[in-house]
Parts: C-alpha cells; structure tokens; sequence
C-alpha cells in the first residue's frame, strides 16, 4: 500500500517540476527588447522599429547605426 502512495506523490513532484516556471510579462518584454532610442529612452524590438521611430518622434535627427544586424 505504501509504493502506491509514494507513486503518486512521486508523479505529483514530476508535474510540479516539469511545469513552465510562471515569469512576468515583463520579465518576457525585457528580454525581447533589443534596441532603444538614445534621445527618449524607448525600448524597440528591432531595428526597422527604430528608424520609423526616429520618423515620427525625431525628424531631424539621423537614427544611428544599430549595433545589431537582423
């Protein structure tokens, strides 16, 4: 009778491990955040994000060159 209850308690601690660890959305965005505007601070996931942000917020500025390439 003992081995059925510590199988189950056995199966209990397995599914509590292999669950996806319950994170923030933040904690996501700041991951996938890669770019940001030097003038404004405002974070931007690619680099095509950042020239159209220059676009709108700074038209006379030059966005500068990323310093990643997609």
């Amino acid at each position: 009778m003992t081995r059925g209850k510590q199988k189950m308690e056995a199966q209990k601690r397995n599914a509590e491990k292999t669950q996806k660890p319950k994170g923030s959305q933040l904690e996501a965005r700041a991951v996938a955040l890669k770019s940001s505007c030097p003038i404004c601070k405002v974070q931007l996931a690619n680099s095509k994000q950042l020239v159209d942000h220059y676009a709108s917020k700074h038209p006379k500025e030059k966005p500068s060159t990323p310093s990643e390439s997609e």
